[in-house]
């Protein structure tokens, strides 16, 4: 008999090659599972929602992994766990059994992700590596103009990676939430699924409307023209967050 069991992850992605297990670096995937081996002492395949890339965080990141044994103990269990992971830059922030018809990747219903930018003249010190630094003063009216025009479905093709393997450049933007906080912006994308580095891409577009060196027609033409080409430089790993999954 097979026990399946979600868990949610928060963990910083600095100094990771991504959620990914490859074949050389430190993955995120790698070292729970190596972890859960410890503890269970049986080789066991962590399942995550999606690939993050290399210094991506998550907020809550949701994952699932088999085991030929009950985990009779959760609280117990998820201790041990996070006292060999804690260390790392990760923590389990819980533990749920599912039955076997549950998938952490296909299961999902929405995926919503956060960008944050530190608009302001001065570096962040406490927030280093939480976000990406803009010292040009950014037009919030702009982005949530373009943000605005990103909302539903179409051919994301622009901002899609030339490494991206999904079948179709086709997605569904649901909803983009932008909020300003002081000199902090924080960006969220809720879809059922993304390709690879689109959401930075957009970022990365939205800045060059909100800083000027665009206007809305040339974004509003480059998003339409589903050439790579064409799209501004992605925006930095380490603003964006995964925050949650929706099932």
């Amino acid at each position: 008999m097979i026990f399946r069991y979600q868990i949610l992850i928060e963990y910083v992605g600095t100094g990771f090659i991504g959620w990914q297990s490859q074949p050389k670096g430190k993955s995120v995937q790698k070292t729970i599972e190596n972890s859960i081996k410890r503890i269970l002492q049986e080789k066991t395949s962590v399942v995550g929602q999606g690939r993050l890339d290399a210094g991506v965080h998550a907020i809550s990141q949701s994952a699932h992994f088999d085991t030929k044994y009950e985990i009779l103990n959760i609280n117990k269990f998820l201790k041990r766990l996070n006292y060999l992971l804690n260390k790392k830059f990760i923590s389990i922030l819980s533990i749920k059994k599912r039955n076997e018809k549950f998938h952490s990747r296909y299961s999902a219903k929405a995926r919503i992700y956060q960008y944050i930018i530190f608009n302001r003249e001065s570096v962040p010190i406490i927030n280093k590596n939480r976000g990406w630094h803009i010292k040009k003063k950014i037009n919030l009216e702009n982005i949530k103009k373009g943000a605005k025009f990103l909302i539903g479905k179409r051919d994301f093709s622009t901002f899609r990676a030339s490494t991206c393997s999904a079948k179709s450049p086709i997605r569904t933007l649901e909803k983009v939430n932008i909020l300003k906080t002081r000199n902090q912006i924080s960006i969220e994308f809720r879809s059922k699924s993304f390709l690879q580095t689109q959401v930075r891409s957009m970022v990365g577009c939205l800045k060059y409307l909100g800083e000027g060196k665009w206007n809305f027609k040339k974004f509003k033409d480059v998003t339409l023209s589903k050439k790579r080409i064409l799209c501004a430089p992605p925006a930095p790993p380490y603003g964006l967050f995964l925050k949650k999954v929706i099932y």
